[in-house]
């Protein structure tokens, strides 16, 4: 039986194992084989909610051992530290629980296909002090870590009478997010009295972009809007300022501006993962694997990578697809296909199909524009349109991995609690 394993349970691993087991793993034509170091899948696009405080993660993750019993597959719990192509084994790191203590040794899978869905983790473009005194997005652990310093600034600020300082370095779709949420979050908090703060005079957030605009893969429209809605709120936007140092307590750049942080938020950018670096195939400048338009490395046709991790140029505009969520799904839904098929022979080639780009801004708003048809019109959309969609989004993504009727009702439950509980977390 063959053996396909796919390393990381993101947007697009979670769902390529699930339509493999669904196609290959439950009818036994082949064992499918996901590996992730986390035990729960969590979608990362929303991952600034739960650093605000509005989402609870333990609400909104997936199990995998379940989501693997459910759909044909097998899942194991482990941090890959090594490929070895020539003999097609992956090398796992023991497993521990959150104390440091060893649950289960260091383990080793065959495996005849590979597929590498790793996601991204945080550039820091080697700036000083960036990754040092910086928190970053990466996981739900991060957002985590970085709501209970919120917090916990809040609640001293109120007893030195002080103010808290947020300063955001990157103003793409994760540092736009976040700086709308925690606009919100302040509010709530005061409304429950975890501070005395004035949230419109004391909590002072700020974003760092060193390009000349907010969001500037996104249409120029796009842009406009949300600094418009940002400004609006009462947040700093800071364009043309490239970050040169970051040191505990300040974020100093390029043109000597020294800008005070209780907190800095590095969200400027990413690369793949160290472990890309180590199976000996070719890279990009931020360590993606390079892939040809069946998804392959360039080296090893039994190694595939779809999503942050890979790299694929569209042959006919000669341009990367870029790292969002919607570039693994339809990576994964083309994978899934051309691993189920039984004649692989002649794979075609995968094209990246552009549907736009939404961005929240708030519980209450987002922005976008959406692209389609055949002339590939863009739609520029904003206001409460936007932010439904926006939300259809997520609402889609579980439909992919549990059915319609799982995803109306979980959609339910979670509206019934929005209803009784309060809007943020408050601890």
């Amino acid at each position: 039986m063959e053996t396909i394993v796919i390393v990381g349970g993101g947007a697009g691993g979670l769902e390529l194992a699930t339509r493999l087991g669904e196609a290959l793993g439950r009818n036994g034509r082949a064992r499918i084989v996901l590996v992730d170091r986390y035990p729960t899948h969590f979608w990362k696009p929303l991952l600034h909610t739960v650093a605000s405080g509005k989402l609870d993660p333990q609400v909104h993750q997936v199990e995998y051992a379940a989501q693997a019993a459910d759909h044909g597959f097998e899942f194991i719990c482990g941090e890959v530290q090594r490929v070895e192509r020539a003999s097609r084994t992956l090398h796992l790191g023991p497993w521990r629980s959150d104390d440091g203590a060893e649950l289960l040794p260091g383990r080793s899978l065959q495996y005849d296909k590979l597929v590498l869905a790793c996601g991204s983790v945080t550039n820091f473009f080697n700036i000083p002090g960036a990754a040092e005194n910086s928190l970053t997005l990466d996981n739900v652990y991060d957002a985590e870590v970085f709501r209970k310093r919120f917090l916990a600034c809040c609640m001293q600020a109120s007893v030195t009478r002080g103010g808290v300082h947020i300063v955001i370095v990157g103003g793409g779709a994760t540092g736009v997010e976040l700086a709308a949420e925690l606009h919100h979050t302040v509010r709530t908090l005061a409304h429950y009295k975890l501070h005395t703060l004035d949230p419109a005079r004391d909590v002072r957030i700020s974003i760092i972009e060193r390009s000349g605009r907010l969001l500037p893969q996104l249409h120029p429209y796009v842009s406009r809007r949300a600094e418009r809605y940002l400004r609006r709120m009462g947040i700093e936007v800071c364009t043309d300022t490239a970050v040169a140092r970051v040191d505990a307590g300040v974020v100093c750049d390029s043109a000597g501006g020294r800008h005070a942080s209780d907190v800095t938020v590095w969200a400027a950018g990413v690369e793949a993962p160290p472990v890309c670096a180590t199976l000996g195939v070719p890279l990009n400048r931020i360590n993606q694997i390079i892939v040809t338009p069946e998804l392959r490395t360039e080296s090893d046709a039994h190694v595939y990578a779809i999503g942050d991790c890979a790299s694929q140029v569209c042959p006919s505009n000669g341009a990367a697809a870029p790292p969002r969520a919607q570039v693994a799904h339809q990576q994964a839904q083309f994978l899934a296909e051309q691993l189920a098929s039984p004649a692989r022979a002649a794979l075609p080639a995968f094209r990246y199909r552009d549907y736009g780009s939404l961005v929240s801004l708030g519980p209450f708003a987002a922005v976008g524009v959406l692209s389609g048809g055949m002339r590939k019109r863009e739609m520029l959309v904003g206001g409460a349109a936007a932010r439904l969609l926006y939300g259809l989004m997520y609402r889609r993504h579980i439909m992919s991995l549990q059915g319609f009727l799982r995803m109306a009702a979980q959609t339910l439950a979670h509206w019934i609690r929005s209803k009784v509980t309060p809007p943020v977390k408050l601890h």
